[in-house]
């Protein structure tokens, strides 16, 4: 089987590293990849957000699979255009990918659904702002309505900060989001569905915040683990028939059918788990985990989620024992960012590429905001996080900042459900 995986982070480098691992992969690409995809798979430069260039790189390529990674070239209509070039793609339609790309479409479906979120409302005018915000709080969370990379959400107390956040995305021209607050930890659930059959992946937890203790503004992610110790037992099972599956049969029922990865991010409240946002791909960096521990072939399940036969693949396989990943951060992150400097152990067992690329000189250099991310496994959790921080000790960028507490508190059994 030839794959094309499409992006060029640290969620694709886990990709290609596991379907590396694949017996029945016969030729690896990425596009346009990164230095750490570069020494597994074969590197072309595409365009990911013009659907046309995504289609025409894999039938040059002669994929028989394609795998979209990030959520642009879904919402752009990518997978469409793949499988109107009759090649199987692991990824959802445009249409479907709305569950992600629009968070007031996500909202209307889970509403038709009867699936439990929190109260929400959209503001797309400035002289409604303040009138909304008085009817929530006082903890506030103002999301941008469409694509953010996960940066595009402001949860504070200070009524004032969440007004400023509310206006600089309505001075930009995007909706805002206003959401209830929910309590409880957060979770993680990815689910491969192929239209109708859901079959869910190990639960993991990130965080977003950029200091530690939960300081700081939202990134994309500093850090996951998986599984998760202090989760209910049926946490999946639950999300799986009370989440999961009822918005897959909305979303065939409006005659979108979601084939691909469905992320469910959640909060697992006094009232159970309750939906914080849908995303239409894997995650990242809960995927850096989530793939260090799954022992089933990658390549014949993606594959089997794209052709539709997902009920007939056999159970997943896991490897016993815990994962966590650090990530390691450019100088200004979230904020601007440095790029340019050279990164020493970039190519150690356990590290995973997202911002960076090799100059012609053979050095490795930093080329993003979140440059690496260090997976550490274990018996135990805390085994594990003690494998990934001696590796991240291993790396070194200038100017880089990276958080020490990944998965701390639940290693010490600190995480408890409301």
């Amino acid at each position: 089987m030839r794959v094309l995986v499409i992006g060029s982070g640290a969620r694709e480098h886990a990709l290609v590293l596991a379907l590396s691992h694949d017996p029945a992969v016969t030729a690896l690409a990425c596009a346009p990849g990164n230095a750490g995809t570069a020494a597994v798979a074969e590197s072309y430069g595409v365009d990911v957000a013009t659907s046309s260039s995504v289609a025409a790189l894999a039938q040059e390529w002669r994929a028989d699979l394609v795998v979209i990674g990030p959520e642009v070239p879904l919402v752009a209509g990518a997978a469409d255009a793949v499988r109107a070039a009759g090649i199987a793609c692991f990824g959802p339609s445009a249409a479907a990918a709305r569950i992600e790309g629009s968070k007031a479409f996500a909202k209307e479906v889970m509403a038709a659904a009867g699936v439990p979120t929190a109260h929400s409302e959209i503001v797309d005018n400035p002289a409604k702002l303040d009138a909304a915000l008085s009817r929530f709080g006082p903890t506030w969370v103002v999301k941008d309505d469409g694509l953010a990379a996960g940066k595009g959400v402001a949860v504070t107390t200070d009524l004032a900060a969440a007004r400023t956040h509310a206006m600089t995305l309505l001075d930009g021209g995007h909706p805002v989001l206003l959401e209830s607050f929910l309590d409880g930890p957060e979770a993680s659930l990815f689910c491969l569905v192929d239209g109708t059959t859901v079959v869910p992946l190990l639960p993991a937890q990130d965080f977003k915040r950029v200091g530690d203790d939960d300081a700081g503004p939202n990134t994309g992610g500093m850090g996951a683990y998986a599984p998760l110790p202090w989760a209910p037992s049926r946490l999946v099972d639950d999300v799986v028939a009370k989440i999961v599956q009822p918005v897959v049969e909305e979303l065939a029922a409006r005659d979108t059918p979601f084939s691909g990865l469905l992320y469910v991010g959640l909060a697992i409240t006094s009232d159970g788990p309750q939906v914080i946002e849908f995303n239409c791909r894997f995650g990242d960096p809960e995927t850096q985990v989530v793939l260090a521990l799954l022992r089933t072939p990658l390549a014949g399940l993606l594959n089997a989620v794209a052709t539709g036969t997902l009920a007939s693949h056999p159970p997943l396989e896991w490897h016993d024992g815990h994962a966590v990943t650090v990530v390691i951060a450019a100088e200004g992150y979230p904020g601007p960012i440095r790029s340019g400097d050279v990164i020493a152990g970039a190519e150690a067992h356990g590290v995973l590429h997202a911002g960076t690329r090799r100059r012609d000189d053979g050095a490795i250099v930093s080329s993003g905001g979140r440059v690496l991310s260090v997976v550490g496994t274990g018996p135990t959790l805390t085994a594990a996080r003690e494998d990934a921080y001696r590796k991240v000790t291993d790396v070194h960028l200038a100017g880089s900042h990276y958080r020490t507490d990944i998965a701390a508190r639940a290693a010490k059994g600190e995480v408890t459900l409301p």
